[in-house]
């Protein structure tokens, strides 16, 4: 009850993490359905194209130890050993082809599925895989299930095409026992090529089925939880509450530079309460003033207190207060629109402030 209820509380899609992670313990898609499409394949191109050419060779080989078998001596073990083998290399050219196509078919299924990698997660030990209550849900949940189906599919289809071949050639078969072995054999692959043929085409159609189910099944089986989502998103990004806390902690070192920066204004624009707008122009340093401090609010009446402690001319200007409040940036001169206004006030400091004290 508690798998099904985890399964229902699944609802949201695997995260890219989650999917390479399963990647990399190996925990990918695989249709054994596709291998075994790839295999009779395999089979019907070594029956179309080597099985008559290589029976027929094979057959001319060894056709002088069924003719003339008393030139073969088995009278010590080295002379039995010497005609296995004679019979095994002979035989070699027929049975080749068929082992170099299904290794050739068997890879590049594989890699058709999923590129090769190596994963040692797979071969350590594992209780699951010997445990019998593993063992039973493995065999009567749904892929044992949809193992049976396709199973079962497999086995109906091959009977009925097998049936029905035969019963086609039922009487032509019973007359090939009194014909000539050359038509006996060609008979054979031809009846063999249909049976192929058509087990061919239904694997096809059950591996394209469970080509799709497996992909289907593995996505849905790695479905995360809200609550997985949220924890892999801390993991990835961090604690949002930590998070809040850095850039507060950021935000508070940054306003104390700031406003460690205010003695060293030389004219403060303010709106007269909420905007305060410091600014330093020293010839020397720039061309243009600097923002040294801004703020708005309790920020600005403290930029307002520091100025007006340290004997610096706090202008009440609420246009202008706004707009360099808005526009303008700290530790960044101001934009020429704001050139003149501020100019008429900084010429107003410097009138008012004695020759010795204009540089700072």
């Amino acid at each position: 009850m508690s798998d099904d209820q985890d399964k229902d509380s699944k609802t949201e899609a695997p995260s890219e993490k989650k999917l390479s992670d399963a990647a990399e313990k190996g925990n990918v898609p695989f249709s054994r359905e596709v291998t075994a499409f790839a295999s009779t394949l395999a089979v019907y191109i070594f029956i179309v194209f080597f099985l008559s050419d290589g029976a027929a060779s094979t057959a001319e080989a060894l056709k002088d130890i069924f003719e003339q078998p008393e030139a073969w001596r088995l009278e010590t073990a080295t002379d039995a050993v010497g005609l296995i083998s004679h019979v095994v290399l002979k035989s070699a050219g027929l049975v080749l082809p068929v082992f170099v196509l299904l290794i050739i078919f068997g890879v590049g299924s594989s890699i058709f599925q999923n590129l090769p990698r190596p994963v040692l997660d797979r071969i350590m030990p594992n209780m699951n895989r010997v445990s019998p209550i593993a063992g039973f849900k493995r065999i009567f949940g749904v892929p044992g299930l949809v193992e049976f189906a396709k199973s079962l599919f497999k086995i109906i289809v091959v009977s009925i095409i097998v049936v029905l071949v035969l019963w086609n050639d039922y009487f032509a078969t019973l007359d090939l026992m009194f014909s000539d072995p050359v038509t006996i054999f060609a008979t054979m692959i031809s009846d063999l090529k249909q049976i192929v043929t058509v087990v061919l085409l239904a694997t096809a159609v059950l591996a394209i089925v469970d080509l799709f189910w497996t992909r289907h099944h593995w996505y849905s089986e790695l479905k995360m939880t809200k609550q997985e989502v949220k924890e892999e998103l801390k993991q990835s990004q961090g604690d949002p509450i930590v998070k809040s806390r850095l850039r507060s902690m950021q935000r508070d070192r940054a306003r104390k530079r700031m406003i460690a920066s205010v003695p060293r204004a030389t004219l403060v624009i303010a709106n007269p309460t909420h905007y305060a707008v410091a600014l330093r122009y020293v010839r020397e340093e720039s061309d243009a003033p600097v923002v040294v401090a801004m703020g708005q609010d309790l920020v600005a009446l403290k930029i307002r207190e520091i100025a007006e402690k340290n004997g610096i001319p706090v202008f009440e200007d609420p246009p202008l207060a706004r707009s360099m409040f808005a526009q303008v940036s700290v530790d960044s001169v101001i934009p020429p629109v704001f050139y003149k206004a501020v100019a008429e006030l900084i010429h107003r400091v410097y009138a008012a402030q004695p020759q010795q004290k204009r540089v700072t």
